[in-house]
């Protein structure tokens, strides 16, 4: 580790979590956040280049971390909003159609224009695209996520119009510089999808960088997810793994018998924090405290119990009856609540859902019984960890 005087390491620390949450980073939207980065920039490529794999690039503007030794499949791209979503795969590639049709320009062009390059893109990619209301729509959130990310601006009225009037017309700025830094290299030379993420979670030689940005992209990391060279290669170096996240992001790595975990006490290297407030928070960590409450935990293997899907089904349908009064309107469909809540505790590693059945995963046990507080529905477990820091 290097001896970085302290002011350094700080202002060094901020720069490493906001590039690891915000991989594009916009001088007129982040100047604070740019400007760190900007001035430490040979310093962090550095350290994100020996020791991740990773690459920064850094123009008048905008900041960009490569990212592209594992890919994260539970971190969709989200819509613009306050209200955002995952794109659906339709808009997904609606946003690939569009990004193609202005990679090479013009900077400033019409929303009409914009369109026509749109199809022809769509028609080259094999892809149909009509002027119905519903693919309309579809447009407009691709061409929304652009303007939210900085890759496009509105000059003359609002692409909005569009889905409601196929007639509509919009002026656009168009940053080209800006569209030519989203791809990974593996694009270039990927012919699909599933060869693009084979290439993106290759194992290389030494899977040393590939185990650390599994831990730093999806901060637990079970032992069933190695193979028994690479768990041992793992624990070998642990402290110097956890010299290397502690000195670039102010956390911690906590080791047990099951994996690793990342330990965010403040919460600043995550995008998606547990426990948390409200109905699916808090009915997620009710359901745990009763699914883990008479099973126990196997180390040595993923799964500590297996759920049918019906007992999990039973289990918050019986929350409902309890919390109802507490809850928000979504508890009067019990069977969106337990997907809403599957999905949660998916993210975070404390559970598979497997479609038929749930497998609890050894985190689980972390929020059993003991820890939960069932007042008035906005509790949500007596825990100081989250986000990123789910815990083993």
């Amino acid at each position: 580790m290097t001896d970085t005087p302290t002011h350094q390491l700080a202002e060094l620390r901020v720069a490493c979590r906001h590039l690891v949450s915000r991989p594009l980073v916009l001088a007129e939207r982040d100047p604070d956040a740019f400007a760190l980065i900007r001035r430490h920039e040979h310093a962090l490529d550095r350290w994100f280049t020996q020791r991740f794999g990773y690459r920064l690039q850094v123009t008048a503007d905008t900041a960009r971390l490569f990212k592209s030794t594992w890919v994260p499949h539970r971190r969709p791209l989200m819509t613009a909003g306050g209200t955002s979503r995952p794109l659906t795969q339709r808009e997904y590639t609606l946003l690939a159609l569009a990004l193609a049709a202005v990679a090479a320009g013009p900077d400033v062009i019409s929303l009409r224009d914009l369109l026509h390059e749109i199809r022809s893109a769509a028609t080259d990619a094999g892809v149909a695209l009509t002027n119905e209301v519903a693919d309309r729509r579809t447009v407009v959130v691709a061409l929304k996520w652009m303007v939210d990310h900085g890759l496009a601006e509105e000059m003359h009225d609002h692409i909005d119009r569009y889905a409601a009037d196929e007639d509509a017309d919009a002026v656009l700025r168009i940053r080209p510089d800006r569209v030519a830094l989203l791809p990974l290299p593996v694009l270039a030379t990927a012919e699909s999808a599933a060869e693009l993420v084979e290439r993106s979670e290759a194992r290389v030689a030494t899977s040393r960088a590939w185990m650390r940005c599994q831990l730093l992209e999806d901060p637990v990391l079970y032992r069933s997810d190695l193979d028994h060279a690479e768990w041992a290669e793992l624990r070998r170096r642990l402290s110097e793994e956890t010299a290397i996240f502690f000195e670039m992001f102010d956390v911690t790595i906590e080791a047990r018998a099951e994996g690793l975990a990342i330990i965010d006490e403040d919460g600043r290297l995550t995008d998606t924090v547990f426990p948390r407030t409200g109905t699916v928070g808090h009915a997620a960590l009710l359901l745990l405290a009763q699914a883990t409450a008479d099973r126990e935990p196997k180390a040595e293997a993923p799964a500590g119990a297996v759920l049918d899907r019906g007992d999990v089904d039973a289990i918050v349908t019986g929350l409902v009856n309890g919390h109802r009064k507490y809850w928000s309107q979504l508890a009067e469909e019990p069977t969106r609540l337990t997907d809403a809540v599957l999905n949660l505790l998916e993210d975070h590693h404390l559970v598979a859902d497997e479609g038929d059945v749930v497998v609890l995963l050894p985190a689980a046990w972390r929020y059993g019984i003991d820890e939960v507080v069932a007042d008035d529905g906005n509790s949500a477990g007596e825990s100081s960890h989250s986000g990123q820091g789910t815990l083993l």
